[in-house]
C-alpha cells in the first residue's frame, strides 16, 4: 500500500452506539473488504457490514464517520480488528464521539397531517419504483400502499447495487413505523428470515431499520412531515444515491399512508 507521507497511524471517527459496540466485541483478526470507493469503504464484521465513511459520504447508520475528504489515494485492500479497534490498511480507527442514528418519534401511533405540497408529491418516486417492484405488489388500481409479510418476500433483494431498491422501500417503511411507535411483527419476521437473499450492506441496513436507525435524510423528512419544510426534505431524501433515496421515500410515504389509514390505491397512483 502506498499512502501519502502525512497519513497518520490513527484516524478519529465517530460511531453509532451499536456499531461501536460491535467493533469492540468482535474477535481479533482479518475482516473482508467488501467495497472500496472514494467516499466510503465497507468491511464485514461478525456478519454485519461496517462502513468507513468519508466527509461527504452518505451517513448510513452502520458507518464510522470521518473527516477524510477522499479515499482515492488509499488501496483499502486489507482490514483487521485488534484490541477492539478496526484497522483499514493498518490505519487504526479510533472511535470517539457517539452518533445518534435513531429516527425521531412521530408519537405512539399518531401521524402528523402531511402537506399536499407539489414538491412532496412530485418527489414520490412512483415511476422509479414501479419498474422494479414485482407484479405481486400491485393490484388493478396500481401499487398497493401497504407492505405485508407476503410482499416482503417479493421485495427483498429486488434491484441492483449494494442496496437493492426493494430493500430501500422496506427500510423506509420499517423505520417510519418505528418512528410512529407502531410494531410490525409479521413484516419483521419476514425480513429477518430473508436477509440472506440480499447484499450484506443491504441486510445490515434492514437490521438498522428494524432497530429504528436510519439515514439522516430520512430522519429529517420524518421530522418535517406536516410542515412547510416537508417538500424540501423530501427532495433531499430523493437525491440520496442512484435510487436509494427514492426507495426510502416511497417506503416512508407508504408507511405514513398506512398509519393514517389511507389505503387508497388511487392516492398512491395520483402521487
Amino acid at each position: 500500500m502506498s499512502l501519502p507521507a502525512s497519513t497518520p497511524a490513527s484516524i478519529p471517527v465517530s460511531a453509532p452506539p451499536r456499531v461501536r459496540d460491535l467493533i469492540r466485541s468482535a474477535p481479533d483478526g482479518p475482516v473482508p473488504v467488501i467495497h472500496a470507493g472514494p467516499q466510503a469503504v465497507y468491511v464485514a464484521v461478525a456478519g454485519r457490514c461496517v462502513g468507513l465513511l468519508g466527509r461527504d459520504a452518505t451517513g448510513v447508520p452502520c458507518g464510522l464517520r470521518s473527516r477524510i475528504p477522499s479515499f482515492a489515494a488509499w488501496e483499502c485492500g486489507s482490514a483487521y480488528l485488534a484490541n477492539g479497534m478496526l484497522h483499514v490498511d493498518h490505519i487504526r480507527l479510533t472511535v470517539g464521539r457517539a452518533v445518534a442514528v435513531q429516527v425521531p418519534p412521530l408519537g405512539h401511533g399518531t401521524v402528523p397531517r402531511r402537506t399536499a405540497s407539489p414538491a412532496t408529491a412530485a418527489a414520490t418516486p412512483q415511476a422509479v419504483v414501479v419498474g422494479l417492484v414485482p407484479r405481486g405488489v400491485t393490484t388493478e388500481v396500481g401499487l398497493v400502499p401497504q407492505i405485508t409479510a407476503a410482499t416482503v418476500k417479493q421485495l427483498l433483494g429486488r434491484g441492483t447495487g449494494l442496496t437493492p431498491l426493494g430493500d430501500d422501500v422496506l427500510c423506509g417503511w420499517i423505520a417510519t413505523h418505528r418512528a410512529a411507535g407502531v410494531p410490525t411483527p409479521e413484516v419483521d419476521r419476514a425480513v429477518r428470515a430473508g436477509l440472506h437473499r440480499t447484499t450484506l450492506l443491504s441486510a445490515t441496513l434492514l437490521d438498522c431499520a428494524l432497530h429504528g436507525e436510519a439515514l439522516p435524510e430520512l430522519s429529517r423528512f420524518l421530522r418535517a412531515i406536516g410542515t412547510a419544510d416537508e417538500g424540501d426534505r423530501a427532495g433531499d431524501l430523493l437525491a440520496v444515491g442512484g435510487t436509494s433515496g427514492a426507495g426510502l421515500l416511497m417506503g416512508a410515504r407508504l408507511a405514513l399512508d398506512d398509519l393514517a389509514g389511507t389505503r387508497t390505491g388511487s392516492q398512491a397512483g395520483a402521487a
